[in-house]
């Protein structure tokens, strides 16, 4: 079985991978179903989800009538203002089947304009409050992409007392100095104030040259057993964090028996040697 966390402050242990609801977009509820069996057979307690995951919500709001209790619910809201953000609140939960989802997230908050407009008066942040407030939602979270967010995320927490954040990191990220340090000093932060914190893009390789109609990704995926064993155990051997799981019901189960093996950090010298293998970049261009 998987290693159980406590998330945050929250009160719940959850999996050290949580389940990343994007690998069910396009999905048939018949694929999803059997998603399910995967994420049950390995003890997995909690799905990240979001409004713009294409039918993500619907299929996984299929499963909630038989098993609300088995999981942490986290979905995220894209809309930027306070009356957008209440509409696509409570539309994620009729989609999801419930009355309440455990964190709500402010989705891909890492541009400046959105930042400010989300987070100022009348913005979605306030929605999300009234969400909790309302019993629709426990906790509040922020996510992002790209190479400011680790420092974003900081400025947020600082304007806000979110209760969880989520961001890009990988080996390949780190061999970034500004990044690595944004994101160490992030990290810091978050156990101070403990502020569950999730790591998304851990097993990606980088842009796609050309799609591979067989997976759901919109990067390239690493997919040798072995290279997803190196970089799910890289980011697991971060202090306290979580792993959102691949968007690729297919690599799921590669993903979930590496974290249910999870006995340490791979040496620095092994994962440059697979960055170098893989010919792994940057899914956010050059580092600003």
């Amino acid at each position: 079985m998987i290693e159980r966390r406590p998330f945050g402050r929250t009160g719940h242990a959850s999996t050290v991978t949580l389940f990343g609801g994007a690998a069910l977009a396009r999905a048939s509820q018949a694929d999803a179903d059997r998603t399910l069996e995967v994420l049950l057979r390995h003890g997995v307690n909690h799905i990240d989800t979001a409004a713009r995951y294409g039918d993500s919500e619907l299929r996984i709001g299929a499963w909630m009538p038989r098993h609300r209790k088995d999981f942490f619910l986290a979905t995220k809201t894209g809309m930027r203002t306070a009356p957008e953000a209440r509409e696509e609140i409570r539309r994620s939960l009729d989609r999801l089947r419930v009355d309440q989802v455990d964190l709500i997230q402010l989705h891909s908050l890492g541009h400046p304009d959105d930042w400010e407009q989300a987070l100022g008066p009348g913005g979605a942040l306030e929605a999300a409050v009234e969400a909790r407030a309302q019993g629709l939602a426990r906790f509040i979270g922020v996510t992002g992409h790209g190479w400011a967010i680790a420092a974003m995320h900081r400025r947020s927490l600082a304007r806000f007392d979110f209760d969880a954040v989520l961001l890009p990191y990988n080996f390949l990220m780190a061999q970034n100095e500004r990044y690595r340090r944004n994101v160490e000093e992030l990290l810091a932060l978050c156990r101070e104030r403990r502020v569950a914190v999730q790591i998304i893009k851990s097993v990606a390789r980088g842009p796609w040259a050309t799609a591979d109609p067989r997976r759901t990704t919109w990067y390239q995926p690493l997919e040798e057993p072995a290279d997803i064993d190196r970089a799910v155990h890289w980011a697991l051997g971060l202090p306290g964090v979580f792993l959102n799981t691949v968007g690729d019901v297919h690599l799921l189960p590669r993903v979930l028996d590496a974290a249910s093996r999870f006995a340490g950090r791979p040496a620095d010298a092994e994962m440059a040697a697979m960055l170098d293998a893989r010919r792994m970049t940057s899914l956010f261009g050059l580092p600003t």
